[in-house]
């Protein structure tokens, strides 16, 4: 028999991570529901549902603190919107199993960050036409620091069409996606750290609202899992955003790596005992 109280406190904690990390919680929970016997699908139809819970409570601080930044984030929106529309889709017609590699290869891009030996943030020294005539910057008060950051986006045409496959894989898995998110972000669209997380967390949110329009529609919403799920993940990423703001980039990266090594092994694991 599922224990809700269980499931409600874990909820708390992965709430809290994705939170800090901008990855959403839904990639742990996921494999807890299927190791409690709950069918795949169902699982991840839930888990895009906590993602809707973990970024709306995660990002009211954050864009009360002023680091999300909400004209990158919509921009960003129409495509990952598109993305988890089309991968929610394919889930609810084909076996999962296949998207397990495909995600654990997704993953992979993200350590393309340990590349980078500097963590210091560092300005774009030009801007591209689309992100200068989309106004895609801004700054924001790092309490860590104690300093007022300054950025500006670039390459946003590139970025979206990132954001885009995000969207897609967040569809079919029922996953925010959110290592691969702050990734292009950092990476592609050259926005800082804590604005990559931060904003990542709002769009994650938009991105599972999306993909969950498609599962309502196949029935394959479990309202008793549901409410302790949205519950805890939200508690939990109210509890990050009060927080984020004063730990080091440096302890989110490492943070960062940590989870998205562990979702990797997951999701081999994942694939290998479905085959």
């Amino acid at each position: 028999m599922l224990n809700i109280g269980y499931l409600t406190l874990i909820s708390i904690v992965v709430g809290f991570v994705g939170s800090l990390t901008g990855l959403g919680g839904a990639s742990i929970l996921i494999p807890l529901l299927v190791l409690m016997g709950i069918p795949v699908k169902e699982a991840i139809a839930c888990g895009m549902v906590a993602i809707i819970a973990t970024s709306s409570g995660s990002a009211s601080s954050y864009v009360k603190d002023r680091i999300t930044n909400i004209r990158v984030a919509m921009f960003l929106e129409v495509f990952t919107i598109c993305g988890a529309i089309a991968g929610a889709t394919i889930t609810t017609i084909i076996h999962p199993v296949y998207l397990y590699f495909f995600f654990a290869a997704f993953l992979l891009t993200s350590f393309l960050k340990i590349k980078s030996k500097d963590l210091d943030y560092r300005e774009p020294q030009h801007q591209d036409r689309v992100s200068r005539w989309l106004g895609l910057k801004g700054s924001y008060y790092d309490e860590y620091s104690r300093k007022v950051i300054e950025y500006k986006a670039d390459h946003a045409i590139q970025g979206g069409l990132g954001m885009l496959v995000a969207g897609l894989a967040a569809g079919m898995l029922g996953i925010g996606a959110g290592a691969f998110k702050v990734t292009v972000q950092e990476n592609i669209l050259k926005l800082p750290p804590k604005v990559s997380s931060t904003t990542s967390n709002f769009i994650i949110g938009m991105t599972a609202l999306a993909g969950v329009s498609v599962y309502i529609f196949s029935g394959l919403l479990n309202l008793t899992l549901m409410a302790p799920m949205a519950i805890g993940t939200t508690v939990g990423a109210f509890m990050g955003g009060r927080i984020l703001n004063k730990i080091s980039d440096k302890v989110l990266r490492i943070l960062f790596f940590l989870i998205v090594a562990y979702l990797i092994a997951q999701m081999v694991y994942k694939g290998v005992t479905a085959l």
